[in-house]
């Protein structure tokens, strides 16, 4: 079972497209593996962030659960929804989980343990995960186009985005700032 996980952590970091393409790698255990992958990436990106600023790991592996489950909906439904291609028929859980193992490269922030190391890392690394996002989307999605599967991921990127934006700033007229 843990040989397994490995793997899937692997061939993502890997971009390996065979991970998204096998059936095997989408059984029983395979949401439970998706979880975890995005538990330790919300708690890799807390221990990076860690270096310069305070943050919490606990309430980060939280926010990467509904991180997953949001980029999960915005992939199926733009992907599966909005603009499938003839062959395109997968179930959101096929979504959700394969959103999860592109995550797998977000581990390796647990490497930046310096701030000089942090911002290159986390950088460099999501940059890696939205590669394994655009891989796994067109695999599971039956894409024949790569541009189509970077389409679907960036708008969805950029609809997240844009919701995170807006929230952070209706929260700014209500924060406690001092007035000189």
């Amino acid at each position: 079972m843990f040989g397994e996980f490995l793997n899937i952590i692997f061939k993502s970091i890997k971009l390996d497209k065979s991970l998204y393409s096998d059936n095997k790698n989408f059984g029983e255990a395979s949401i439970y593996f998706a979880g975890l992958i995005m538990i330790l990436d919300g708690m890799a990106g807390a221990v990076a962030a860690n270096t310069v600023i305070k943050t919490a790991v606990a309430m980060s592996g939280l926010t990467a659960i509904l991180t997953w489950f949001v980029w999960a909906v915005f992939i199926f439904v733009i992907g599966v929804k909005l603009f499938p291609d003839k062959q395109t028929k997968v179930s959101f859980k096929k979504v959700l989980t394969a959103v999860g193992f592109a995550h797998a490269p977000g581990l390796l922030r647990f490497f930046a343990i310096t701030p000089d190391l942090m911002i290159p890392i986390i950088f460099f690394t999501q940059f890696w995960i939205f590669a394994a996002l655009i891989i796994s989307t067109k695999q599971i999605l039956n894409l024949k186009s790569n541009f189509k599967s970077f389409g679907i991921v960036f708008l969805s990127f950029l609809i997240i985005a844009f919701l995170s934006i807006s929230f952070v700033m209706s929260r700014m007229d209500s924060m406690p700032i001092n007035h000189i």
